[in-house]
């Protein structure tokens, strides 16, 4: 599989509920010569963003089935995420790359309905600025 498409793929995935992770692929393919760095850092953000979306779209639509026996969240973890979520607000994103608190916190601004704009700009300069730590040290250690 192609470098571009396999980190997409995996930046994708590991910003879904889905366990993955995308920093070790992207340091890898930062030891590539022949690999663009702005290219791969864009592609590892372009990805890793989307499926934040794809997690805030789950979120919006999350909540008309609260009341079903299989909805995964309890009433009133559901309440305490939405008084945590109302404490900080909108900027909490900037937590979103955090691994194990990051992906739940961005459906927690879907079922918040977060505005889609906000969301994208502070979860993208969130997951951005991971991507560039992860080189900024990949690529001191060369």
């Amino acid at each position: 599989m192609p470098p571009y498409l396999s980190l997409f793929l995996a930046a994708f995935a590991a910003a879904t509920l889905l366990p993955a992770q995308s920093e070790a692929l992207l340091a890898w393919f930062l030891t590539d010569p022949s690999l663009s760095v702005p290219l791969l850092l864009s592609v590892a953000t372009l990805g890793n963003v989307l499926g934040s979306v794809v997690n805030w779209v789950c979120g919006r639509f999350l909540r008309r089935f609260q009341g079903r026996r299989w909805f995964p969240v309890s009433p009133a973890r559901l309440e305490k995420a939405e008084a945590q979520y109302h404490r900080y607000g909108r900027w909490s994103l900037l937590a979103s790359w955090v691994p194990i608190i990051g992906d739940p916190l961005t459906v927690v601004t879907g079922v918040m309905r977060e505005p889609l704009p906000s969301f994208l700009v502070i979860v993208t300069i969130a997951k951005a600025g991971r991507y560039l730590a992860v080189a900024g040290v990949t690529l001191a250690w060369l």
